[in-house]
């Protein structure tokens, strides 16, 4: 299993997405629906076996898609809903979630030649 610092810090900031969205679009407030967790679940058993490891980059430019199409549109309508709210709940995962992208944006370019 792959839990460096980099990891960890992504499994939290898609879990704060996913709690965003799953409170906002179904009702829930202490936990996730099933559908929500089952996005959950599925991200993080992406990011444990992400190729990239403590290099990876953000999944928008990263070379390899590795979800499934139909898991990618979730996460995609998740965040795009949730992003913008995460400024205001977790603004310290978010700044660091941009911050973070940008400083990777390096290391993909270099490993995708």
């Amino acid at each position: 299993m792959n839990e460096n610092r980099r990891i960890k810090r992504e499994k939290k900031t898609i879990k704060a997405m996913i709690s965003i969205y799953c409170s906002h679009h179904h009702g829930m407030t202490d936990k996730l629906c099933l559908a929500c967790d089952e996005l959950r679940q599925y991200s993080w058993k992406r990011l444990d076996k992400c190729l990239y490891g403590p290099d990876k980059p953000q999944c928008s430019s990263c070379p390899v898609h590795c979800y499934k199409p139909a898991m990618q549109q979730r996460v995609k309508t998740v965040m795009s809903y949730a992003g913008p709210k995460m400024v205001f709940r977790h603004p310290v995962l978010a700044m660091l979630h941009l911050v973070y992208g940008f400083k990777k944006d390096e290391t993909v370019k270099a490993v995708s030649q």
